[in-house]
């Protein structure tokens, strides 16, 4: 168990929380005006999933300090974007989003791999 992993963990819960209450309430119009409700909501969902994620690893696992920069690596490259992309409509910055993704494969493999070789 660690105890910056599980603490980083928590807190990616709080920001995820917060992040979709600023969303539902204050963003609307901006986001409807550039269409991208649905893009903002798979931003905080992808977030709030990986945020769990390295919190898991942290409780579950010895060596999750890797798999947690993963995470949240992916977290702000993909989330980021996607919520800078929803609130600004710059559309390059949805270029981004794939690299962030990758991100999120790799911590996941790293995840299984971890828990193969030091969980019993």
């Amino acid at each position: 168990m660690h105890k910056q992993v599980i603490i980083l963990g928590t807190l990616l819960c709080a920001l995820a929380v917060l992040l979709g209450a600023f969303g539902a309430h204050l963003l609307p119009p901006i986001l409807i005006e550039n269409s991208r409700e649905s893009t903002f909501n798979t931003a905080i969902n992808y977030l709030i999933f990986h945020a769990l994620g390295v919190l898991l690893s942290g409780i579950t696992l010895k060596k999750s300090k890797l798999i947690a920069l993963f995470f949240v690596s992916g977290i702000f490259i993909f989330s980021g974007s996607l919520i800078a992309l929803s609130i600004t409509n710059i559309i390059s910055l949805g270029a981004l989003a794939p690299i962030g993704g990758s991100c999120f494969v790799i911590g996941w493999i790293l995840f299984a791999r971890s828990a193969y070789l030091h969980i019993k």
